[in-house]
């Protein structure tokens, strides 16, 4: 969904934010009842050891493959504006030092991502493949769900990155797993809203176009079994996924203290609402049941974070700092740790 990064703003907050994240932590895993481990393996390869989400490791960042939500992880934790761009622009590497052969990094800051990218390809199977399968899809509708609102304001020009980075960033990376599972291609719907949006952004049929590519997608997440998509720990994976992505675009909106790239505000403000009012309803009664004091407190953690975005356009002066914003993000996966470990 930075370690480093992640790490040295938590020492910046002070010994009181910690504490916070701490006393959390202890008190989730009191409260967690873990969920039988599924029967399939979660296995990735190759996979980082650096801590991810403080609970879970994380496949590397292949720095040829990426879409740019996952590039845009590394921009944060160097805090180089455009570097998501610059990478996908120098494609291909042969390795991972052509970052600096080719003049995307310097050798000090490819030293602190090192352990974060590759150049292999990355094999994900079992739990992990459907658990990048549901991210991704989600990831796809938090842009669609931001670019709904933009376009209920009358902000086309606003809208269309939004709508045009599902079709050229994540559907191609997740085609083949969409004919494995069987899905009906909806390509084509993708692309239909996109030229709608760029050339006619007054018809009517853009808001209808809208709905039927973001039914097109959920029609895609229920190829996965009903014991993933109602499964806690699953969903709570999925959402500690997006968690860390919306964390990682909040803090590229921000420079100097203030916001200034919109299309990163609204990507996270998208990526954020997805996990609020789809993926946690949809395992709500079951996490209630077996657990309600940690149902209660994800609910209140996902609303509070979420005022961080007032609006989908970006007030000049963010709500939140990035490092705050990160160290809620922190917190709420210190609450889902136990059952998404308990699964893995």
């Amino acid at each position: 969904m930075r370690f480093w990064k992640r790490l040295g703003r938590y020492l910046s907050l002070g010994l009181a934010g910690l504490l916070l994240a701490w006393g959390l932590s202890n008190c989730s895993s009191n409260l967690a009842t873990s969920e039988p481990a599924p029967s399939s393996s979660a296995e990735s390869t190759p996979i980082a050891s650096a801590p991810h989400g403080n609970h879970h490791t994380t496949k590397k960042i292949n720095l040829n493959t990426a879409i740019l939500s996952e590039l845009d992880k590394l921009e944060a934790v160097l805090g180089i504006p455009s570097l998501s761009h610059q990478i996908q622009s120098s494609r291909p590497y042969v390795s991972v030092d052509d970052l600096v052969v080719k003049n995307v990094l310097k050798p000090e800051q490819l030293a602190k991502v090192r352990h974060l990218v590759t150049t292999e390809e990355v094999i994900l199977t079992g739990r992990a493949k459907d658990v990048d399968y549901l991210t991704k899809l989600s990831l796809m509708q938090g842009h669609l769900l931001v670019a709904g609102e933009l376009l209920d304001r009358q902000l086309p020009k606003q809208a269309e990155p939004h709508i045009g980075h599902p079709i050229e960033e994540i559907y191609v990376d997740i085609s083949d797993q969409l004919m494995e599972r069987q899905v009906p291609d909806f390509k084509n719907t993708l692309l239909r809203l996109q030229d709608l949006v760029k050339n006619k952004p007054n018809d009517p049929a853009l808001k209808l176009e809208l709905t039927s590519a973001m039914a097109a997608i959920e029609r895609a997440i229920a190829a996965l079994p009903a014991s993933d998509r109602q499964s806690p720990s699953f969903v709570l994976e999925t959402i500690d996924g997006l968690l860390d992505t919306a964390a990682a675009e909040y803090t590229a909106a921000i420079s100097d203290g203030k916001i200034s790239a919109a299309i990163e505000y609204q990507d996270s403000r998208g990526f954020v609402q997805y996990a609020k009012t789809k993926l946690l309803p949809s395992i709500a009664p079951t996490l209630a049941a077996k657990n309600p004091a940690l149902s209660k407190l994800l609910t209140t953690q996902l609303d509070t974070l979420y005022r961080a975005w007032p609006d989908p356009v970006p007030p000049a002066k963010p709500v939140l700092t990035a490092e705050a914003l990160t160290a809620q993000v922190s917190t709420i996966q210190a609450a889902t740790a136990p059952i998404v470990r308990a699964s893995n």
